[in-house]
């Protein structure tokens, strides 16, 4: 293994804590009346993001020095700690219900997300997997069958919860790194049809998520149920205009939109910031984004070249799809915005998962 010759990048670390700048000021903003009512504190979710913020980038700046061959050797652990806490999660009176979800694991409001843990760890696992076998990537039982294999088990897991938005990016994230390690496309074809059925089963299985469905598809047909978050997203969007109502202005958050410091925060800030405080932050993904890519193409392995791709993969995802329900594109499925929403697994992961990006960037070709 090559021994670092260079910095990190530099214009990735820039983007990262500028979203996350952002970020902590729009989760204060967005949610210090609620927090106020709620808990008689306007900084209470403030507080804890930046604990959590504090702690992922003390994560991301350590990580960035670990030579990112180390999580190849640790991958049969971080998987089967992930499955294990996957597994604990699911144990009455153990995982704690939040939203109608058995997702976290902890006690009051700083607990984790195990499925969150799983996004980062399946990363680790394609990577070193598609890697070592490549040759067997085009092929059905060598190659695709123990890859979605494994993916397919961590994503029942996930939905026993039930996290359908989770498991998503996680299964996207997954198909992403199979393709660019070469997969067949008439594979994928026939895994589309897989997967479509699988998303009907889903939907027969639950009504709720029809409900979602045909919600988003009309909203208003029920403006005070299913399509409540979406009428209200779109309400504090609109008059947020060109340069915005400014900052701290947000209707919206006087409890009409539901906690709008999480999954909904691009509305509060589009309704304060404008269309310009929103493509200023698409900006600094788009950044992230780039960087990520150059760092996957110049990566000095296949695997690092994977594992870079996964991540990038991941927050691309997550940002399409949170940003695409946000306006109104796609039904809800419970995302968060990368660096910008409330939440502290998401957070520390992410910017954990940047700290790998970072350690790949000093070694590439």
């Amino acid at each position: 293994m090559p021994k670092i010759k260079q910095a990190p990048d530099i214009l990735l670390i820039a983007a990262t804590v500028s979203l996350l700048t952002i970020g902590l000021i729009m989760v204060y903003s967005a949610s210090a009346v609620w927090a106020e009512y709620n808990f008689n504190d306007s900084f209470f979710f403030l507080k804890r993001q930046l604990f959590f913020a504090i702690l992922g980038l003390i994560s991301m700046f350590f990580i960035m020095n670990v030579d990112f061959w180390t999580w190849r050797r640790m991958t049969k652990i971080i998987m089967i700690i992930c499955f294990a806490l996957l597994i604990l999660v699911l144990i009455p009176g153990v995982g704690l219900v939040r939203g109608g979800a058995r997702s976290w694991l902890g006690v009051g409001a700083f607990s984790i997300q195990p499925s969150e843990f799983m996004k980062i760890a399946m990363i680790f696992f394609l990577a070193k997997y598609l890697s070592e076998r490549q040759k067997y990537v085009t092929t059905v039982k060598r190659g695709l069958m123990p890859t979605l294999g494994t993916v397919s088990i961590a994503f029942g897991l996930i939905m026993l919860q039930p996290d359908l938005g989770t498991g998503m990016v996680m299964m996207l994230t997954a198909v992403v790194m199979v393709f660019i390690a070469g997969a067949q496309v008439k594979h994928f074809v026939v895994i589309g049809f897989m997967g479509l059925a699988g998303l009907v089963g889903l939907i027969v299985s639950a009504p709720y998520r029809l409900q979602r469905i045909t919600s988003f598809l009309d909203p208003w047909q029920d403006p005070l149920g299913t399509g409540f978050q979406i009428i209200q997203s779109l309400y504090a969007i609109g008059p947020g205009g060109f340069l915005g109502l400014g900052l701290g202005a947000s209707r919206q958050k006087y409890f009409y939109l539901p906690e709008p410091q999480t999954d909904f925060i691009f509305a509060i800030l589009s309704e304060e910031l404008g269309f310009v405080g929103g493509a200023f932050v698409l900006s600094f993904f788009a950044l992230l984004l780039w960087r990520g890519l150059r760092i996957a193409l110049y990566a000095p392995d296949l695997y690092g070249s994977l594992l870079a791709t996964g991540i990038i993969g991941m927050i691309a995802i997550q940002v399409m799809i949170n940003i695409g329900v946000v306006i109104g594109l796609m039904p809800v499925t419970g995302i968060t915005l990368p660096f910008l929403s409330y939440g502290g697994s998401s957070l520390t992961l992410m910017l954990t998962s940047v700290g790998v990006l970072l350690n790949i960037s000093r070694h590439m070709r």
